[in-house]
């Protein structure tokens, strides 16, 4: 099964998404959008960035390996879980880079 962005409002109001590999694990989760247009376009921005492999790797202050997408001015499109290890975080960029380009998107807003 291929990927997926889920996209769906808080209860706050806003809009947020999450790209999910085929097994329906979350492998990036979107900030807060305040319009669902906006959110939408943080779906296009991931497939493009994630296609130019766009990835900050970076480390919690736990010490826990994770990775950010990027958008080309710097700002942050979406971020992972936190892994075990460098190599795990590096499956979970390879999953995104897969995934992203030609994820359908399930509207669970309506």
């Amino acid at each position: 099964m291929a990927g997926y962005f889920e996209l769906k409002a808080t209860a706050s109001g806003k809009f947020m998404f999450n790209l999910k590999a085929g097994n329906h694990e979350i492998i990036l989760t979107s900030q807060q959008y305040a319009s669902k247009a906006s959110a939408e376009d943080g779906i296009a921005s991931v497939r493009k960035n994630a296609a130019a492999a766009r990835f900050d790797r970076r480390t919690s202050a736990k010490g826990d390996p994770y990775f950010a997408l990027t958008a080309t001015n710097g700002q942050d499109i979406g971020k992972s879980e936190m892994y075990s290890s460098a190599a795990a975080m590096e499956n979970g960029i390879a999953s995104v880079q897969k995934n992203a380009p030609d994820a359908t998107v399930k509207d669970l807003t309506a």
